[in-house]
């Protein structure tokens, strides 16, 4: 386990080819929602097909003792009392090469230590998993394709975009900033790239200013205490970088504005959350280009669906591993499609679900309190959503506390048992 590439042979170029008569990837998993997550992350990112079997470690290590070990072997150890002493096994019965990954219930830093630097495991992930942590760390050492350190220095960046407009793509964007920078206190920055019409500032009580035209138009002005001074406080942890210009004066955006300015604001936020609006201009293609992790936010109607897979169909960015979360807003909407037959003309799982519940988000929008302040399904949708971009909670049932606590701006609700996905 500890030794890389034994059964691969040499290739003309000096490096390692992989060996065609076995499986690129073994895993044992168990149970069914794991599998799922793990198929969504993979499926499309192995060549040579994975093979997905019910069990345990200890499934595996009566399987790996009669057959041929894999290229990468994938066990579970969730639920095993003595996890440490299956490893040990597992690594007597396994060829020397294989790459081995684990997944498990103990969440423990020790634990992770020991097994990554101790036993020869090149990496682990604790349940419940997720697809974008699957793309993240389990991807790279399947392919052998890393993403470059750019990408994993200071803080993720996530673009939400609307199919077209209309379908609520702003408010989720809007409170998903605000779970992120208020409820789980991190250093969040919500921007809304539309400089003429966006109205997310308006959905966050927060100012608007000259500092997002600025940095588009003289990307050379853009540092440190530049985008502290641009962006508006909604709470402590909680900023928005948005411009209300006049419709008269159009955007002179400089070429490669936008990725300087997503180099500087992750030197200073754990998040930044971009609500871009999907038109054919360079500023908005070099923001979704420059993300982590994409959202395309869809509603049931067929012109969405039509949009939907136009931006399904772009290639992802430098920093993106995984195809983008797909999240369907206004299910069960009078007239509209429904999540089946959208699936069946997407081609793909939508992986977020949020029904129609127009006089929550209205009122919302009235009063000037984030939606997500309200129990209920819009905000476990946005939960779920958060955990989907890499902001994973460490057990599920602590999520957030039960008790709200008040502010002018709406209901603060304390954040456990989180831990930096």
């Amino acid at each position: 386990m500890n030794q890389q590439g034994a059964r691969n042979v040499q290739g003309e170029d000096g490096g390692l080819v992989s060996r065609p008569d076995r499986l690129t990837v073994l895993a044992f998993l168990s149970d069914p929602a794991t599998e799922q997550v793990l198929r969504d992350g993979l499926g499309e990112l192995v060549a040579n097909g994975i093979e997905i079997r019910r069990g345990t470690i200890r499934t595996a290590v009566a399987a790996m003792a009669k057959t041929q070990t894999p290229e990468v072997l994938i066990v579970d150890i969730a639920g095993e009392e003595q996890p440490l002493h299956a490893l040990g096994e597992l690594s007597d019965v396994v060829e020397p090469g294989v790459r081995v990954l684990v997944i498990g219930d103990n969440d423990d830093v020790d634990f992770y230590r020991h097994i990554t630097r101790g036993m020869g495991v090149m990496e682990y992930l604790f349940k419940p998993i997720t697809r974008e942590a699957v793309a993240r760390h389990f991807a790279p050492l399947i392919t052998r394709k890393t993403i470059g350190q750019d990408a994993t220095r200071g803080g993720r960046v996530i673009a939400v975009l609307g199919a077209r407009g209309g379908v609520g793509a702003t408010t989720i964007a809007g409170n998903l900033s605000w779970l992120l920078g208020v409820m789980a206190k991190r250093h969040t920055v919500f921007v809304e790239s539309d400089i003429h019409m966006g109205s997310g500032a308006l959905l966050l009580g927060a100012k608007t200013g000259p500092g997002l035209r600025m940095a588009l138009e003289t990307p050379d002005r853009i540092d440190p205490l530049f985008v502290e001074r641009a962006a508006q406080p909604v709470a402590e942890r909680l900023q928005v970088l948005a411009s209300e210009e006049k419709l008269t004066e159009p955007l002179h955006y400089a070429p490669g504005a936008a990725r300087r300015l997503i180099e500087a604001l992750r030197v200073r936020y754990n998040f930044i959350v971009m609500d871009v609006p999907f038109l054919p201009m360079p500023c908005n293609r070099e923001l979704i280009e420059f993300a982590h992790h994409r959202v395309i936010v869809m509603d049931p109607s067929l012109a969405s669906v039509r949009d939907t897979l136009r931006l399904l169909s772009l290639p992802n960015g430098p920093w993106q591993p995984q195809s983008p979360t797909i999240v369907l807003n206004r299910q069960g909407r009078p007239g509209g499609l429904t999540r089946k037959q959208i699936e069946e003309a997407l081609k793909v799982k939508i992986d977020i679900v949020i029904p129609d519940i127009p006089k929550q988000l209205n009122e919302s929008a009235s009063f000037g309190e984030p939606a997500i302040a309200t129990r209920g399904p819009f905000r476990q949708a946005i939960i779920d959503l958060s955990r989907e971009i890499g902001f994973v909670a460490a057990r599920e049932d602590a999520v957030i506390e039960g008790s709200a606590q008040l502010t002018s701006v709406g209901g603060i609700f304390k954040m456990l048992g989180f831990s930096k996905g």
